[in-house]
């Protein structure tokens, strides 16, 4: 499904579909820090009930299973949700994902203690999304907004990578990460109120196999361009890495995570 928005990478269509194969292979690079941050605050464990949204391939709901909670994920992708179903069967795990707009999702009220939205919450249409969490959230759930992104300004690996893209789809928004807190719009804030912010530099692990895989499968390569453009973006990216990276090496991140209550 085309995804087009004036204020995303001017109005250029994206569709997260294209990318989904090589998004479940390259795209589950959360450190462990990111899911212990909320398991030691008593979040996404055993006797919650949990929805992530924008849950793309289920990275999210994946990795934190093992700590007990009930999970069900929702993406607007029928190719994401194909993926986060295969990956969790293959890891005997019992997920339920379901393909759907978040804005159209509909749940009773009071279902949830906690929901999750990773790397996609600028996405959503606050006006719709907003009142349906608000319900869906039990009286004292909370709502976690999460985000992780390498830093050009610090990783030169990132920087040349972040600029290649640019070459390619000079509209793209998805660069130029620094470190700042997780950004709630006000209308957010007219329902929920932020209780705690979690934010850390992390070093992630490549391969520069892998370190391609990840950047083809932003928004701005595979899920944007042509097969054509995007299969020669990759040639010059490979080329780029064999010339400035070791054949493994780190990237650094910022993540940063923003917990938030009803009010």
């Amino acid at each position: 499904m085309n995804i087009v928005n004036k204020d995303i990478d001017g109005g250029k269509a994206f569709d997260w579909g294209r990318t989904s194969e090589n998004y479940a292979k390259y795209r589950d690079i959360y450190p462990q820090k990111f899911y212990e941050a909320l398991v030691e605050r008593g979040l996404c464990v055993k006797g919650q009930t949990v929805l992530d949204i924008g849950t793309g391939t289920g990275v999210i709901p994946r990795n934190m299973y093992r700590f007990g909670a009930e999970w069900t994920g929702t993406d607007i992708s029928e190719n994401q949700i194909e993926q986060a179903k295969r990956l969790a069967e293959k890891g005997g795990m019992d997920i339920d994902f379901f393909a759907s707009p978040a804005e159209d999702i509909d749940f009773p009220g009071g279902t949830f203690d906690v929901i999750t939205a990773c790397q996609c919450f600028w996405y959503f249409d606050y006006d719709k999304l907003v009142p349906k969490l608000y319900e869906m959230l039990k009286a004292d759930g909370r709502l976690v907004v999460m985000q992780m992104a390498w830093l050009p300004f610090d990783d030169r690996i990132a920087e040349k990578s972040e600029e290649l893209v640019l070459k390619y789809n000079p509209k793209w928004t998805g660069g130029g990460w620094t470190r700042k807190p997780v950004f709630i719009d006000d209308k957010v804030l007219e329902r929920f109120g932020v209780a705690e912010r979690v934010e850390f530099d992390v070093n992630v692990h490549f391969t520069r196999e892998s370190w391609n895989g990840r950047m083809k499968a932003c928004r701005g390569i595979e899920a944007s361009l042509s097969k054509e453009e995007t299969e020669a973006w990759e040639r010059e990216h490979m080329a780029l890495l064999n010339s400035i990276a070791p054949e493994e090496f780190d990237v650094l991140h910022y993540a940063a995570i923003a917990i938030l209550k009803k009010i």
